[in-house]
């Protein structure tokens, strides 16, 4: 079982930067691929980017292309999500996602295993 924790939301101004983050437990965490997926208030859980498990390969939605960055780093048990510009469209609660089973990060949430709890974005215009 993995417990994931996101943390590093909160309220920013439009072009604003907010760094989340979220922590895994367990020792295996190494081995998972991590994805970001948000989810405004009465929409549907969206695709944002993902990482492979050693972050050699990542992918983003369109709508997050040249904006936000994800990483990881292993030691840490983390993976982080650099969010910069900012834009009101962006507000959601942002939820980490793990999943154990493939070599390659999926888009869609259907793939991933374990999810954390949701910290809440909000981009004031």
């Amino acid at each position: 079982q993995v417990q994931l924790v996101e943390s590093g939301g909160g309220l920013v101004q439009a072009g604003g930067s907010l760094r989340l983050s979220c922590a895994a437990s367990g020792r295996t965490f190494s081995s998972y691929a991590m994805g970001w997926f948000r989810q405004a208030p009465g929409q549907e859980r969206e695709f944002v980017a993902a990482i492979n498990w050693s972050g050699g390969r990542t992918y983003y939605a369109d709508s997050v292309k040249g904006r936000f960055t994800i990483s990881r780093d292993n030691a840490k048990s983390t993976v982080y999500l650099q969010m910069n510009n900012l834009k009101p469209e962006d507000t959601a609660v942002y939820y980490c996602a793990a999943d154990r089973t493939h070599s390659s990060p999926a888009v869609s949430t259907g793939p991933y295993d374990y999810w954390g709890q949701g910290t809440p974005v909000t981009v004031s215009s």
